[in-house]
């Protein structure tokens, strides 16, 4: 019986220290340190969108070309990591990563993990630079 509870245990601890983790890693590239999903594919802001909003503001098209972070099912929000809505190329309404109150995107086209050229896109795209 003791090792039953030993192990619930354990495997309880593992599940809560994998909802903890950073939803984001950060990798040096060409402009400095930024956030990458677990891919290495560099994650953009949009300057559209409203920081602490509950919604993205980049849909249709704009949504295609910046598909959004998102956020696994179960996720949770954790210190400056936040959830937030976005509309799917489907129309339906899904979750996705915020950090500090932004969303975040990927661009379609960086092609390899590290690559940047989503930085500046139209003076509104920026790379979500780590400090």
């Amino acid at each position: 019986m003791k090792s039953l509870v030993l192990g619930f245990l354990a495997a309880s601890l593992s599940l809560a220290a994998a909802f903890a983790a950073e939803p984001a890693k950060t990798m040096e590239t060409s402009i400095g340190k930024v956030y990458t999903d677990q891919n290495g594919m560099t994650l953009y802001t949009f300057d559209k969108d409203t920081v602490g909003a509950s919604m993205s503001a980049c849909t249709g098209k704009c949504i295609q070309n910046w598909p959004a972070f998102v956020a696994e099912e179960g996720a949770m929000a954790d210190g400056d990591w936040t959830i937030v809505e976005f509309t799917d190329t489907d129309g339906s309404v899904k979750k996705m990563w915020a950090y500090e109150g932004r969303p975040l995107y990927l661009f379609v086209k960086d092609t390899k993990p590290g690559e940047v050229t989503g930085d500046g896109v139209n003076e509104v795209w920026h790379a979500a630079k780590a400090e």
